[in-house]
């Protein structure tokens, strides 16, 4: 949306005059920052949404649909003054995407994949400057070490191999209540890729936001199993986390988001959206992030294109009864 006096000075007339003062090789210039200008002046809140490149089958790990799912809901449904940008796979060749933003959400895959690698130095810069920064699913896994540290200094933890573990199993999901991340969501079910027994900064920084106890009886799914996995079963696990960190700037890891059909989920969907808004220090409503409930033809919409395209179906009571998988002996990469 540009500005009247951009609406002016892009004119015909307007060029005419810009040429005859010799000014008219600015105009390009002009045009570029028109929108992050324009979104300033409107008082909008800026927000840029890193989503990851194709990564599992189809219906899973759907980053750039999700991201768009998510954007619509904030910059057109919820009411708000806030302006997502959503850069789809992986990090942004324009890195002038990232002025006036004051949370960068990233959901993508981690590990040797992750759109933070080569870029730490920026991120670190932005992070100083108190820009929030939130992880989503694949995105919280780091290696342990440099990049471990540093996720534990902007995030509050990780995601370690051989330490944490990624089954999938159907949460009976609590939230903390006198977080604004809670407001307006009592709590809900969901089956998803929830990982747990995160490797958090000693001594811990991170508040429980979203907790949840793990069975045998709700694993589905036996993924990468580890020993401190086990031990975590019948006990309360964090799957949300939320940091306040002293450069003023706040953090979010988020572990669910397996599955594309769970943006369906209202309330699912709800607890993210008032995440990304508490990461960028705006204030949650009373009643939470307000949005349009998502369709089975949205699900379906900009998909990224596999081999074997899958049909996205709504979420429904099934997905939260699977049968109990067999155990499985301790695996994950890397193991001996």
């Amino acid at each position: 949306m540009k500005s009247p006096l951009l609406r002016l000075l892009t004119s015909p007339r307007g060029i005419a005059v810009l040429a005859a003062l010799g000014l008219a090789g600015a105009l390009a210039g002009l045009t570029a920052c028109s929108e992050k200008v324009f979104a300033a002046a409107e008082g909008k809140t800026r927000i840029v949404f890193i989503a990851g490149k194709k990564s599992h089958p189809s219906g899973q790990h759907e980053f750039n649909a999700g991201a768009i799912l998510l954007t619509r809901a904030l910059n057109e449904q919820s009411g708000l003054p806030i302006e997502v940008k959503v850069v789809h796979n992986g990090w942004p060749e324009d890195e002038s995407v990232f002025e006036g933003a004051k949370a960068v959400v990233i959901y993508s895959d981690g590990n040797a994949s992750h759109p933070a690698n080569g870029n730490e130095a920026k991120i670190e810069a932005m992070l100083a400057k108190g820009v929030g920064l939130m992880c989503m699913h694949y995105a919280v896994e780091v290696p342990k070490g440099e990049q471990g540290e540093r996720f534990k200094k902007w995030i509050g933890g990780h995601y370690e191999s051989g330490y944490s573990t990624n089954p999938h199993w159907t949460a009976e999901v609590e939230i903390k209540k006198d977080h604004p991340i809670s407001r307006g969501v009592p709590g809900f079910s969901a089956n998803d890729e929830w990982y747990y027994n995160m490797r958090f900064a000693d001594p811990k920084t991170a508040e429980d936001i979203v907790t949840g106890v793990p069975t045998r009886e709700k694993i589905n799914r036996y993924i990468h199993w580890t020993p401190d996995g086990e031990k975590g079963l019948g006990k309360r696990q964090t799957m949300m986390w939320a940091v306040e960190r002293p450069d003023g700037g706040r953090g979010i890891g988020f572990t669910g988001g397996h599955w594309h059909r769970n943006w369906a989920v209202d309330d699912f969907r709800k607890l993210v959206l008032n995440a990304i808004l508490w990461t960028a220090g705006v204030e949650v409503p009373e009643g939470g992030v307000e949005s349009l409930p998502v369709t089975e033809e949205q699900l379906n919409e900009n998909l990224d294109p596999k081999d074997k395209m899958e049909h996205v179906a709504l979420p429904s009571k099934a997905d939260l009864t699977q049968p109990a998988a067999e155990p499985v002996e301790f695996r994950w990469p890397g193991k001996k």
